[in-house]
């Protein structure tokens, strides 16, 4: 995993010219990084915005894998069948906020996430916090544009 400070000297070295956005919208990621998210995201003209509700690791049957890898791939799926629905991709993720209940797993929440998305670079935050269910080890809400 990247230290904090690896990270803000790739930022600081980091090109302004930007990745774009594969769907239609006038969009680029600003300073993309290598672990699949970016310093920030323009949205020059958007025609759609999706914005999805924290979705949280419990399955159609009720059930929360007790494994953080685990319960990360489940909310991942949950927002892919999210984006779906709405006709949207993976690609068209603009913004990611990822609440983790314990900082430990944040190592484990970066790959994991960047198996997901590849070279696809939103702007992302994550939280630290206290979760809604003590079974939840995270909640991972997105805004996605076309």
């Amino acid at each position: 995993m990247l230290s904090r400070r690896a990270l803000l000297q790739g930022a600081a070295a980091a090109s302004v010219a930007c990745t774009p956005h594969d769907a239609g919208a006038a969009s680029r990621a600003i300073a993309p990084q290598p672990m699949s998210y970016a310093q920030a995201w323009l949205i020059e003209s958007p025609r759609r915005l999706l914005f999805v509700s924290g979705q949280v690791p419990v399955d159609d049957d009720g059930h929360v894998p007790a494994a953080f890898g685990d319960q990360c791939r489940l909310v991942w799926t949950r927002i892919e069948a999210q984006l779906q629905t709405a006709g949207m991709t993976l690609r068209d993720i603009l913004k990611i906020t990822t609440y983790l209940a314990d900082r430990r797993d944040r190592g484990e929440n970066t790959q994991i996430r960047h198996a997901v998305l590849g070279s696809h670079a939103p702007a992302i935050t994550v939280v630290i916090a206290d979760i809604f269910d003590e079974a939840w080890l995270l909640e991972i809400e997105v805004i996605a544009g076309q």
